[in-house]
């Protein structure tokens, strides 16, 4: 230990520097992330089967399952949800 109580982990240049070191906060960093109506985005995750609005609609199911009249229309392959997928789907590029 240093003589004010803290531990010797020698220079700056022998340790790395914190952004060396992955963290939940620096994870993604310098990778490109789907943009927010994508099929994997924050919003467009939500219309998928497995989202919240597209997985009542399967448990509701008949017309609004996936492969039902209304549902299938909200899938990437869909009229809407292709509609989107295309207009706003994709990869936002990450500035770093």
């Amino acid at each position: 230990m240093s003589s004010h109580g803290s531990s010797n982990t020698g220079s700056k240049r022998s340790t790395g520097m914190a952004s060396d070191a992955t963290t939940p906060a620096n994870a993604h960093l310098g990778e490109d992330k789907p943009k927010m109506f994508d099929n994997e985005g924050v919003i467009g995750k939500q219309f998928t089967e497995h989202g919240a609005i597209g997985g009542t609609a399967q448990t509701i199911g008949g017309p609004l399952d996936k492969e039902g009249a209304i549902g299938k229309q909200f899938t990437t392959e869909g009229s809407i949800g292709g509609s989107v997928q295309s207009a706003l789907g994709g990869q936002s590029k990450r500035s770093n």
